[in-house]
């Protein structure tokens, strides 16, 4: 049995079609075929239920998707470890929320160090990357701080005010009351405060909006569309020239730490190690600034 079998196996029972498969992998049909009739002959057992629309996993299929899935996993995991060099190199997939202020320093100060490392980066709330960390889909994540899996580990990368935001003619009790709530989807660490603390006085806010990324959310209650709450960095250039009005919460809702997160129990490579060590790095240069 080789690991590329496996590897194909996982893709059409992902795929639902050897055509789909084909296309994702870029072999040719036969190619798939073949390889797939090889791997239900050395098994002795049919793994797929062969029908019109196209392909579904038999009971025995279903336990080989979970086992091959944990040996490629590891296969994965070994490489890492074997190939790890003194220089940074490779591909590093980081997730985060949209509101880190710091992350264009970070990310400036690991490229231009480490030009070996393939950096890509990926947006979402703070819920579904933790789910991506925990599935292995990315090596790490900028999130919200909150109750994270025991499988996770946490790097804190800085704490900071939350304020409610409204256009600058507002009136904030009117606006509580009665303007759209301009937030992420479900799952983002920032909604998840602002509702607690309308729950707790008794607040019900008539609508809510969700937006796809901080920019729209913020050009939005610029216009008068909406209120939003969001880490004040994001938002001081827009309070000094008197497009907005920031109100502060209670620092139970309102005081926020930004947490790197990593699987705690996958091989730390070199690459990730040194990407963390540039967070605190960043986060002691922050430090020193505030102070002085």
């Amino acid at each position: 049995m080789e690991l590329k079998d496996l590897e194909i196996f996982q893709v059409v029972a992902k795929k639902g079609t050897i055509t789909a498969a084909a296309k994702e992998l870029r072999y040719v049909q036969s190619n798939i075929t073949s390889r797939i009739q090889k791997l239900e002959e050395e098994l002795n057992t049919p793994l797929f239920n062969r029908h019109h629309r196209g392909m579904t996993l038999t009971p025995e299929g279903k336990k080989l998707l979970t086992y091959s899935e944990d040996i490629t996993l590891l296969a994965k995991e070994m490489k890492k470890a074997v190939q790890s060099k003194e220089e940074p190199a490779g591909r590093l997939e980081i997730g985060t929320i949209e509101t880190v202020f710091q992350l264009p320093n970070i990310l400036a100060s690991f490229v231009k160090k480490y030009k070996n490392v393939n950096l890509s980066l990926y947006s979402g709330v703070t819920d579904h990357l933790e789910k991506q960390v925990l599935d292995h889909q990315l090596d790490g994540a900028f999130v919200t701080a909150g109750n994270f899996s025991p499988e996770i580990v946490a790097h804190e990368v800085i704490e900071e005010e939350l304020v409610l935001i409204a256009h600058h003619q507002a009136d904030l009790t009117d606006a509580i009351q009665e303007e759209p709530v301009l937030c992420f989807s479900k799952g983002c660490g920032y909604r998840a405060r602002l509702e607690s603390w309308y729950e707790d006085e008794n607040i019900h806010p008539k609508k809510i909006m969700e937006f796809g990324t901080l920019e729209t959310i913020l050009r939005s209650v610029v216009v008068g569309l909406g209120i939003a709450f969001v880490p004040r960095s994001s938002v001081s250039h827009l309070e000094e020239s008197g497009l907005i009005s920031c109100y502060s919460l209670p620092d139970a809702y309102s005081k926020v730490k930004t947490m790197f997160i990593r699987r705690e129990d996958t091989f730390l490579t070199n690459t990730l190690q040194k990407f963390i060590e540039t967070i605190e790095t960043n986060k002691d240069m922050e430090i020193h600034s505030l102070k002085y």
